[in-house]
Protein backbone atom coordinates (compact mmCIF):
# COMPACT_ATOMS: atom_id res chain seq x y z
CA UNK A 1 0.00 0.00 0.00
CA UNK A 2 1.32 3.45 -0.94
CA UNK A 3 1.77 5.85 1.96
CA UNK A 4 -0.67 8.75 1.46
CA UNK A 5 0.52 12.33 1.18
CA UNK A 6 -1.39 14.46 3.70
CA UNK A 7 -1.01 17.25 6.23
CA UNK A 8 -2.82 17.75 9.49
CA UNK A 9 -3.37 21.46 8.79
CA UNK A 10 -5.16 20.90 5.51
CA UNK A 11 -8.76 19.88 5.07
CA UNK A 12 -9.34 16.15 5.08
CA UNK A 13 -12.31 13.83 4.80
CA UNK A 14 -15.22 15.11 6.93
CA UNK A 15 -16.25 12.86 9.79
CA UNK A 16 -19.79 12.74 8.41
CA UNK A 17 -18.53 11.01 5.25
CA UNK A 18 -17.55 7.98 7.35
CA UNK A 19 -20.81 7.66 9.27
CA UNK A 20 -22.69 5.18 7.08
CA UNK A 21 -19.62 2.97 6.61
CA UNK A 22 -18.96 2.80 10.35
CA UNK A 23 -22.58 2.09 11.17
CA UNK A 24 -22.50 -0.95 8.91
CA UNK A 25 -19.47 -2.59 10.51
CA UNK A 26 -19.91 -5.71 12.66
CA UNK A 27 -19.61 -5.24 16.39
CA UNK A 28 -16.84 -6.59 18.57
CA UNK A 29 -16.42 -6.94 22.32
CA UNK A 30 -13.42 -7.37 24.56
CA UNK A 31 -12.44 -11.04 24.36
CA UNK A 32 -13.20 -12.75 27.66
CA UNK A 33 -10.01 -14.83 27.48
CA UNK A 34 -7.73 -11.78 27.50
CA UNK A 35 -7.28 -10.45 31.04
CA UNK A 36 -4.62 -7.86 30.11
CA UNK A 37 -4.80 -4.97 27.67
CA UNK A 38 -1.63 -3.36 26.32
CA UNK A 39 -2.25 -0.26 24.19
CA UNK A 40 0.75 1.09 22.31
CA UNK A 41 1.01 4.38 20.46
CA UNK A 42 3.62 6.20 18.44
CA UNK A 43 3.08 9.51 20.27
CA UNK A 44 1.18 10.59 23.37
CA UNK A 45 -2.48 11.07 22.33
CA UNK A 46 -2.57 8.15 19.84
CA UNK A 47 -3.74 5.83 22.62
CA UNK A 48 -6.54 8.24 23.58
CA UNK A 49 -7.72 9.10 20.07
CA UNK A 50 -7.66 5.58 18.67
CA UNK A 51 -8.33 3.42 21.72
CA UNK A 52 -9.40 5.64 24.63
CA UNK A 53 -12.80 4.01 24.81
CA UNK A 54 -11.22 0.57 24.72
CA UNK A 55 -8.86 1.59 27.55
CA UNK A 56 -11.72 2.82 29.72
CA UNK A 57 -13.90 -0.21 28.96
CA UNK A 58 -11.09 -2.62 29.83
CA UNK A 59 -10.30 -0.80 33.07
CA UNK A 60 -13.97 -0.81 34.12
CA UNK A 61 -14.11 -4.55 33.49
CA UNK A 62 -11.24 -5.16 35.93
CA UNK A 63 -8.61 -5.99 33.34
CA UNK A 64 -4.98 -5.09 33.88
CA UNK A 65 -4.17 -2.16 31.58
CA UNK A 66 -0.81 -0.92 30.32
CA UNK A 67 -0.03 1.96 27.97
CA UNK A 68 3.22 2.19 26.03
CA UNK A 69 4.21 5.13 23.84
CA UNK A 70 7.18 4.80 21.53
CA UNK A 71 8.09 8.49 21.57
CA UNK A 72 7.42 11.48 23.80
CA UNK A 73 6.11 13.40 20.79
CA UNK A 74 8.80 16.06 21.02
CA UNK A 75 8.54 16.75 17.27
CA UNK A 76 4.94 17.96 17.26
CA UNK A 77 5.86 21.67 17.02
CA UNK A 78 9.24 21.82 15.27
CA UNK A 79 9.12 25.60 14.85
CA UNK A 80 7.80 26.53 18.27
CA UNK A 81 9.38 29.71 19.66
CA UNK A 82 8.24 28.87 23.19
CA UNK A 83 8.83 25.13 23.61
CA UNK A 84 12.08 23.29 22.89
CA UNK A 85 11.83 19.61 21.93
CA UNK A 86 12.93 18.68 25.46
CA UNK A 87 10.22 20.87 26.97
CA UNK A 88 7.59 19.46 24.60
CA UNK A 89 8.62 15.93 25.57
CA UNK A 90 8.19 16.81 29.25
CA UNK A 91 4.77 18.37 28.63
CA UNK A 92 3.50 15.50 26.52
CA UNK A 93 4.64 12.81 28.94
CA UNK A 94 2.68 14.59 31.67
CA UNK A 95 -0.36 14.84 29.40
CA UNK A 96 -0.13 11.11 28.69
CA UNK A 97 -0.13 10.35 32.40
CA UNK A 98 -3.10 12.66 32.98
CA UNK A 99 -5.13 11.31 30.05
CA UNK A 100 -4.47 7.70 31.02
CA UNK A 101 -5.45 8.37 34.63
CA UNK A 102 -8.83 9.59 33.39
CA UNK A 103 -9.35 6.45 31.31
CA UNK A 104 -7.70 3.76 33.44
CA UNK A 105 -6.57 5.07 36.85
CA UNK A 106 -4.54 2.01 37.75
CA UNK A 107 -2.83 1.62 34.38
CA UNK A 108 0.91 1.38 34.07
CA UNK A 109 2.29 4.01 31.66
CA UNK A 110 5.64 3.72 29.92
CA UNK A 111 7.37 6.07 27.47
CA UNK A 112 10.24 4.51 25.51
CA UNK A 113 11.62 7.89 24.38
CA UNK A 114 12.47 6.76 20.87
CA UNK A 115 13.10 9.71 18.52
CA UNK A 116 9.90 11.30 17.22
CA UNK A 117 9.79 10.92 13.45
CA UNK A 118 12.38 8.11 13.30
CA UNK A 119 10.68 5.14 14.95
CA UNK A 120 11.27 3.01 11.84
CA UNK A 121 15.00 3.16 12.58
CA UNK A 122 14.37 1.61 16.00
CA UNK A 123 11.80 -1.09 15.24
CA UNK A 124 13.82 -3.96 16.70
CA UNK A 125 14.28 -2.00 19.92
CA UNK A 126 10.54 -1.37 20.02
CA UNK A 127 9.76 -5.04 19.36
CA UNK A 128 12.02 -6.02 22.27
CA UNK A 129 10.28 -3.54 24.58
CA UNK A 130 6.83 -4.82 23.64
CA UNK A 131 7.87 -8.46 24.02
CA UNK A 132 9.26 -7.62 27.45
CA UNK A 133 5.99 -5.89 28.38
CA UNK A 134 3.88 -8.85 27.24
CA UNK A 135 6.17 -11.51 28.72
CA UNK A 136 5.47 -15.23 28.51
CA UNK A 137 1.75 -14.85 29.21
CA UNK A 138 0.80 -13.57 25.78
CA UNK A 139 -2.22 -15.83 25.63
CA UNK A 140 -3.81 -13.49 28.21
CA UNK A 141 -2.94 -10.27 26.37
CA UNK A 142 -4.89 -8.11 23.94
CA UNK A 143 -2.34 -5.87 22.20
CA UNK A 144 -3.77 -2.79 20.51
CA UNK A 145 -1.58 -0.64 18.25
CA UNK A 146 -1.81 1.82 15.35
CA UNK A 147 -2.78 0.34 12.01
CA UNK A 148 0.20 -0.74 9.93
CA UNK A 149 -1.07 1.37 6.98
CA UNK A 150 -2.19 4.46 8.88
CA UNK A 151 -0.22 6.84 6.68
CA UNK A 152 2.16 8.26 9.29
CA UNK A 153 5.62 6.61 9.24
CA UNK A 154 5.85 6.43 13.04
CA UNK A 155 2.37 4.93 13.31
CA UNK A 156 3.18 2.32 10.69
CA UNK A 157 6.50 1.42 12.33
CA UNK A 158 4.76 0.95 15.69
CA UNK A 159 2.09 -1.15 13.99
CA UNK A 160 4.68 -3.39 12.36
CA UNK A 161 6.58 -3.78 15.64
CA UNK A 162 3.38 -4.65 17.49
CA UNK A 163 2.50 -7.26 14.88
CA UNK A 164 5.91 -8.90 15.32
CA UNK A 165 5.61 -8.77 19.12
CA UNK A 166 2.17 -10.37 18.95
CA UNK A 167 3.52 -13.11 16.68
CA UNK A 168 6.37 -13.86 19.09
CA UNK A 169 4.25 -13.89 22.23
CA UNK A 170 0.82 -15.21 21.16
CA UNK A 171 -0.85 -11.91 22.09
CA UNK A 172 -4.04 -11.09 20.20
CA UNK A 173 -3.48 -8.04 17.98
CA UNK A 174 -6.05 -5.34 17.32
CA UNK A 175 -5.09 -2.31 15.22
CA UNK A 176 -6.65 1.15 15.40
CA UNK A 177 -6.58 3.80 12.65
CA UNK A 178 -5.87 7.44 13.49
CA UNK A 179 -4.85 9.35 10.37
CA UNK A 180 -6.82 7.11 8.00
CA UNK A 181 -9.96 9.03 8.93
CA UNK A 182 -8.32 12.27 7.76
CA UNK A 183 -6.67 11.24 4.48
CA UNK A 184 -8.77 8.26 3.50
CA UNK A 185 -12.17 7.57 2.05
CA UNK A 186 -14.54 4.76 3.08
CA UNK A 187 -13.09 2.52 0.39
CA UNK A 188 -9.67 2.71 2.06
CA UNK A 189 -10.89 0.97 5.21
CA UNK A 190 -10.24 -2.80 5.01
CA UNK A 191 -13.80 -3.74 5.90
CA UNK A 192 -13.06 -7.47 5.91
CA UNK A 193 -11.02 -6.87 9.09
CA UNK A 194 -12.83 -3.86 10.56
CA UNK A 195 -15.22 -3.97 13.50
CA UNK A 196 -16.73 -1.39 15.83
CA UNK A 197 -16.60 -1.34 19.59
CA UNK A 198 -19.65 0.41 21.00
CA UNK A 199 -19.06 3.06 23.66
CA UNK A 200 -21.66 4.02 26.23
CA UNK A 201 -22.28 7.61 27.32
CA UNK A 202 -20.00 7.33 30.37
CA UNK A 203 -17.17 5.96 28.24
CA UNK A 204 -17.60 8.73 25.65
CA UNK A 205 -17.44 11.34 28.42
CA UNK A 206 -14.24 9.83 29.85
CA UNK A 207 -12.65 9.78 26.40
CA UNK A 208 -13.56 13.42 25.78
CA UNK A 209 -11.94 14.42 29.05
CA UNK A 210 -8.82 12.41 28.15
CA UNK A 211 -8.59 14.01 24.71
CA UNK A 212 -8.85 17.43 26.36
CA UNK A 213 -5.98 16.45 28.68
CA UNK A 214 -3.65 16.46 25.67
CA UNK A 215 -3.70 20.26 25.81
CA UNK A 216 -0.54 20.80 23.75
CA UNK A 217 -2.23 19.10 20.81
CA UNK A 218 -5.84 20.28 21.03
CA UNK A 219 -5.07 23.92 21.91
CA UNK A 220 -2.34 26.31 20.70
CA UNK A 221 0.84 26.44 22.74
CA UNK A 222 0.71 30.21 22.39
CA UNK A 223 -0.46 32.87 19.96
CA UNK A 224 2.95 32.92 18.26
CA UNK A 225 3.54 31.40 14.80
CA UNK A 226 4.80 27.84 15.19
CA UNK A 227 2.61 27.18 18.24
CA UNK A 228 -0.59 26.50 16.31
CA UNK A 229 -3.09 23.84 17.34
CA UNK A 230 -2.25 20.38 15.98
CA UNK A 231 -5.60 18.65 16.33
CA UNK A 232 -8.38 21.00 15.33
CA UNK A 233 -12.14 20.44 15.62
CA UNK A 234 -12.46 18.78 12.20
CA UNK A 235 -9.83 16.20 13.10
CA UNK A 236 -11.18 15.60 16.59
CA UNK A 237 -14.67 15.01 15.20
CA UNK A 238 -13.45 11.64 13.92
CA UNK A 239 -12.85 10.51 17.51
CA UNK A 240 -15.89 12.05 19.17
CA UNK A 241 -18.17 9.12 18.42
CA UNK A 242 -20.02 6.47 20.41
CA UNK A 243 -17.82 3.81 18.80
CA UNK A 244 -14.21 2.98 18.03
CA UNK A 245 -13.00 1.01 15.04
CA UNK A 246 -10.47 -1.78 15.37
CA UNK A 247 -8.97 -4.03 12.72
CA UNK A 248 -9.09 -7.66 13.81
CA UNK A 249 -7.47 -10.66 12.18
CA UNK A 250 -5.15 -8.76 9.87
CA UNK A 251 -2.22 -10.36 8.05
CA UNK A 252 0.38 -12.15 10.14
CA UNK A 253 3.59 -10.25 10.80
CA UNK A 254 6.55 -10.57 8.47
CA UNK A 255 9.12 -11.45 11.12
CA UNK A 256 12.28 -11.71 9.04
CA UNK A 257 14.72 -10.91 11.84
CA UNK A 258 16.59 -14.22 11.64
CA UNK A 259 16.92 -13.90 7.90
CA UNK A 260 18.33 -10.37 8.32
CA UNK A 261 20.88 -11.69 10.83
CA UNK A 262 22.18 -14.14 8.25
CA UNK A 263 22.16 -11.55 5.48
CA UNK A 264 24.19 -9.10 7.54
CA UNK A 265 26.81 -11.58 8.77
CA UNK A 266 28.06 -14.77 7.07
CA UNK A 267 28.68 -16.35 10.51
CA UNK A 268 26.21 -14.68 12.88
CA UNK A 269 26.70 -17.20 15.69
CA UNK A 270 30.53 -17.51 15.42
CA UNK A 271 30.20 -21.23 14.74
CA UNK A 272 33.94 -21.63 14.24
CA UNK A 273 34.80 -20.22 17.69
CA UNK A 274 36.16 -22.55 20.37
CA UNK A 275 32.95 -22.23 22.38
CA UNK A 276 30.78 -23.38 19.46
CA UNK A 277 33.19 -26.11 18.35
CA UNK A 278 33.38 -27.48 21.89
CA UNK A 279 29.60 -27.32 22.29
CA UNK A 280 29.15 -29.36 19.12
CA UNK A 281 31.71 -31.87 20.35
CA UNK A 282 29.79 -32.24 23.64
CA UNK A 283 26.58 -32.58 21.64
CA UNK A 284 27.95 -35.38 19.49
CA UNK A 285 29.47 -37.14 22.50
CA UNK A 286 26.08 -37.07 24.28
CA UNK A 287 24.27 -39.11 21.63
CA UNK A 288 23.57 -42.56 23.14
CA UNK A 289 23.82 -44.34 19.81
CA UNK A 290 26.72 -44.41 17.38
CA UNK A 291 24.55 -44.41 14.29
CA UNK A 292 21.04 -43.31 13.28
CA UNK A 293 19.03 -44.22 10.21
CA UNK A 294 17.00 -41.05 9.65
CA UNK A 295 17.51 -37.77 11.47
CA UNK A 296 15.91 -34.33 11.44
CA UNK A 297 17.64 -31.12 12.47
CA UNK A 298 15.26 -28.24 13.23
CA UNK A 299 16.90 -24.86 12.67
CA UNK A 300 20.16 -25.71 10.96
CA UNK A 301 21.30 -22.08 10.43
CA UNK A 302 24.65 -22.10 8.55
CA UNK A 303 24.95 -25.90 8.74
CA UNK A 304 27.82 -26.33 11.21
CA UNK A 305 26.02 -28.91 13.38
CA UNK A 306 24.52 -30.56 10.30
CA UNK A 307 28.01 -31.41 9.04
CA UNK A 308 28.77 -33.19 12.32
CA UNK A 309 25.39 -34.90 12.68
CA UNK A 310 25.62 -36.24 9.13
CA UNK A 311 28.63 -38.34 10.13
CA UNK A 312 26.34 -40.24 12.52
CA UNK A 313 23.34 -40.68 10.19
CA UNK A 314 22.42 -42.49 6.99
CA UNK A 315 20.06 -39.63 6.11
CA UNK A 316 19.76 -36.18 7.64
CA UNK A 317 17.12 -33.59 6.77
CA UNK A 318 18.16 -30.13 8.01
CA UNK A 319 15.54 -27.40 7.86
CA UNK A 320 15.53 -23.66 8.50
CA UNK A 321 13.09 -20.79 7.96
CA UNK A 322 15.76 -18.40 6.64
CA UNK A 323 16.65 -18.50 2.93
CA UNK A 324 19.86 -16.61 3.71
CA UNK A 325 20.85 -19.19 6.33
CA UNK A 326 20.26 -22.04 3.89
CA UNK A 327 22.39 -20.33 1.25
CA UNK A 328 25.23 -20.20 3.77
CA UNK A 329 24.58 -23.81 4.83
CA UNK A 330 24.80 -25.03 1.23
CA UNK A 331 28.27 -23.54 0.90
CA UNK A 332 29.40 -25.23 4.11
CA UNK A 333 27.87 -28.65 3.34
CA UNK A 334 28.67 -29.08 -0.35
CA UNK A 335 30.44 -32.42 0.11
CA UNK A 336 28.33 -33.75 3.01
CA UNK A 337 26.85 -37.13 2.09
CA UNK A 338 23.28 -38.01 3.05
CA UNK A 339 22.30 -34.42 3.87
CA UNK A 340 19.24 -32.64 2.51
CA UNK A 341 18.65 -28.95 3.21
CA UNK A 342 15.11 -27.63 3.06
CA UNK A 343 13.39 -24.29 3.61
CA UNK A 344 10.61 -24.78 6.16
CA UNK A 345 9.04 -22.74 8.93
CA UNK A 346 8.04 -24.80 11.94
CA UNK A 347 5.65 -25.81 13.27
CA UNK A 348 3.49 -24.92 10.26
CA UNK A 349 5.67 -26.60 7.64
CA UNK A 350 6.71 -29.64 9.61
CA UNK A 351 8.23 -32.47 7.50
CA UNK A 352 5.99 -35.35 8.48
CA UNK A 353 8.02 -38.56 8.63
CA UNK A 354 9.49 -40.91 11.24
CA UNK A 355 12.94 -40.14 12.64
CA UNK A 356 15.11 -41.98 15.11
CA UNK A 357 16.94 -38.73 15.91
CA UNK A 358 15.47 -35.22 16.10
CA UNK A 359 17.74 -32.32 16.97
CA UNK A 360 16.36 -28.99 18.24
CA UNK A 361 19.39 -26.81 18.86
CA UNK A 362 19.44 -23.04 19.52
CA UNK A 363 16.03 -22.53 17.93
CA UNK A 364 13.32 -23.19 20.53
CA UNK A 365 13.41 -19.69 21.98
CA UNK A 366 12.73 -18.22 18.54
CA UNK A 367 9.16 -19.52 18.78
CA UNK A 368 6.19 -18.20 20.68
CA UNK A 369 5.06 -20.30 23.65
CA UNK A 370 2.12 -21.72 21.66
CA UNK A 371 4.29 -22.56 18.65
CA UNK A 372 6.85 -24.17 20.93
CA UNK A 373 4.15 -26.37 22.44
CA UNK A 374 3.10 -27.42 18.95
CA UNK A 375 6.73 -28.18 18.04
CA UNK A 376 7.01 -30.43 21.10
CA UNK A 377 3.90 -32.33 20.03
CA UNK A 378 5.23 -32.79 16.50
CA UNK A 379 8.56 -34.05 17.82
CA UNK A 380 6.78 -36.62 19.97
CA UNK A 381 4.61 -37.75 17.08
CA UNK A 382 7.53 -38.00 14.64
CA UNK A 383 10.04 -39.79 16.86
CA UNK A 384 10.48 -43.51 16.30
CA UNK A 385 9.83 -45.84 19.23
CA UNK A 386 13.56 -46.23 19.79
CA UNK A 387 14.34 -42.63 18.82
CA UNK A 388 16.17 -39.85 20.64
CA UNK A 389 15.44 -36.14 20.91
CA UNK A 390 18.52 -33.93 21.20
CA UNK A 391 18.14 -30.47 22.78
CA UNK A 392 20.85 -27.84 23.19
CA UNK A 393 20.26 -24.15 23.96
CA UNK A 394 21.96 -21.06 25.31
CA UNK A 395 20.91 -20.50 28.91
CA UNK A 396 20.46 -16.72 28.74
CA UNK A 397 17.56 -14.53 27.58
CA UNK A 398 17.60 -13.64 23.86
CA UNK A 399 16.68 -9.98 23.42
CA UNK A 400 13.29 -9.56 21.78
CA UNK A 401 11.96 -13.06 22.49
CA UNK A 402 9.86 -14.22 25.44
CA UNK A 403 11.55 -17.55 26.23
CA UNK A 404 15.07 -18.50 27.34
CA UNK A 405 16.79 -21.87 26.93
CA UNK A 406 15.87 -23.37 30.35
CA UNK A 407 12.17 -22.62 29.78
CA UNK A 408 12.36 -24.26 26.35
CA UNK A 409 13.91 -27.41 27.79
CA UNK A 410 11.38 -27.52 30.63
CA UNK A 411 8.53 -27.65 28.11
CA UNK A 412 10.14 -30.54 26.21
CA UNK A 413 11.15 -32.50 29.31
CA UNK A 414 7.74 -32.15 30.95
CA UNK A 415 5.96 -33.30 27.80
CA UNK A 416 8.27 -36.30 27.33
CA UNK A 417 7.96 -37.38 30.94
CA UNK A 418 4.17 -37.03 30.76
CA UNK A 419 4.22 -39.30 27.68
CA UNK A 420 6.25 -41.95 29.50
CA UNK A 421 9.64 -40.91 28.16
CA UNK A 422 12.97 -40.59 29.95
CA UNK A 423 15.80 -38.10 30.33
CA UNK A 424 18.85 -39.98 29.07
CA UNK A 425 21.36 -37.10 29.26
CA UNK A 426 21.21 -33.95 31.39
CA UNK A 427 24.23 -31.70 30.84
CA UNK A 428 24.35 -28.25 32.48
CA UNK A 429 26.93 -25.52 31.96
CA UNK A 430 26.91 -21.79 32.80
CA UNK A 431 26.21 -20.83 29.19
CA UNK A 432 24.30 -23.74 27.70
CA UNK A 433 22.30 -26.80 28.65
CA UNK A 434 21.87 -30.07 26.79
CA UNK A 435 19.34 -32.88 27.12
CA UNK A 436 18.80 -36.13 25.31
CA UNK A 437 15.30 -37.54 25.73
CA UNK A 438 14.08 -40.98 24.73
CA UNK A 439 11.15 -43.34 24.81
CA UNK A 440 10.71 -45.51 27.87
CA UNK A 441 11.46 -48.63 25.83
Amino acid sequence: MTTPDFRHDRAGTPATEWSSTLAGLPTVELPASRSRLVVVGAHPDDETLGAGGLLHTAARSGRQVEVVTATAGEGSHPHSPTHSPARLAEVRRAELQRATSLLAPDARVRCLDLPDGSVAEHEEELVAALVETIGTGGRDVLLCAPWRHDGHPDHEAVGRAAAVAAHRTDALLWEYPVWLWHWGRPGDLPEDHAARLGLGAEVVAAKRAAVDAHASQVRPLSAAPGDEVLLGPDLLAHFDRDLEVVLVGGPEADDESLDRVHLERPDPWDVDSFYERRKRAVTLASLPREHYRAALEVGCSVGALAVDLATRCDRLLAIDSSPAALDLARRRTTDTAGLELRLARVPGEWPHDRYDLVSVSEVGYFLSPARLAELVRLCLDSLADDGHLLLCHWRHQPVGWPLAGPAVHDVFVDAFLAAGGRVLVDHQEPDFLLHVLGRSS
